[in-house]
């Protein structure tokens, strides 16, 4: 009887979204497909069985350093995660720093534009810190308390892999990957119970609407740059 109810009523799944992975693996250079409803997407790619009862999304609050615009922008999507109920953001800290690092010698042919060539120059260096540490974390912890039935991390971060192994191997829950890139990383498909891919079609069918109405009645926007230039 507790195995039929059990199918009856689908399999509790928790989405972990890794915000930036998905940005630069997926959406950076497909700036139309940025206005994307995570959850839609994740039901897309799973199977009907899977009732969707939390979507963790991580992320941190980027810079204006290097476009200006980028925070307003990053504000809306905000926002319209936001009108997903069952949608939770946790955010980790955008650092933007100007170290100096060694610079490759140019080819040994004689054209270089640089005389002499220096072996040292500064670059604008941008990293999030915190965003895995927490989803790892989060999963743990999860899979301790009985939180879900089935994990799934939208990531290809091969940083997540051993609290994906933890809870497979010591807790005997199934974690399964969406991979964002074209290639899932080797390391992350040897200790995740399954893994499904991302499409064009699918991110395009998961957008969205525009304008979204939050719960407030107020409309939300789309950028106008996410379609005529890249963005955030």
């Amino acid at each position: 009887m507790q195995l039929l109810l059990f199918w009856a009523c689908g399999m509790r799944t928790i989405i972990y979204v890794d915000g930036f992975n998905l940005y630069y693996r997926a959406l950076k250079y497909n700036p139309q497909l940025k206005w994307l409803n995570v959850k839609a997407l994740a039901e897309d790619v799973l199977s009907s069985e899977n009732v969707i009862t939390a979507v963790k999304y991580y992320t941190a609050r980027v810079s204006a350093r290097i476009d200006p615009d980028a925070p307003r922008r990053q504000q809306i999507y905000f926002d319209a995660l936001e009108t997903i109920p069952e949608l939770e953001i946790f955010q980790g800290k955008f650092l933007v720093t100007k170290p100096y690092a060694a610079l490759a010698p140019p080819p040994q042919n004689g054209k270089s534009p640089f005389k002499p060539w220096p072996t040292v120059v500064r670059i604008i260096k941008t990293e999030e810190k915190g965003s895995d540490v927490n989803l790892g974390a989060h999963l743990v912890r999860d899979a301790f308390t009985n939180a879900f039935d089935v994990a799934v991390v939208l990531s290809n971060d091969t940083d997540l892999c051993e609290p994906i192994r933890i809870v497979v191997e010591e807790l005997q829950k199934p974690v399964g990957i969406i991979c964002p890139a074209e290639n899932v990383a080797n390391d992350l498909q040897d200790v995740a119970s399954f893994v499904r891919h991302i499409s064009h079609s699918r991110l395009a069918r998961s957008q969205f609407p525009n304008p979204v109405v939050d719960t407030n009645g107020q409309e939300l926007h789309k950028p106008t740059a996410w379609v005529e230039q890249d963005g955030d």
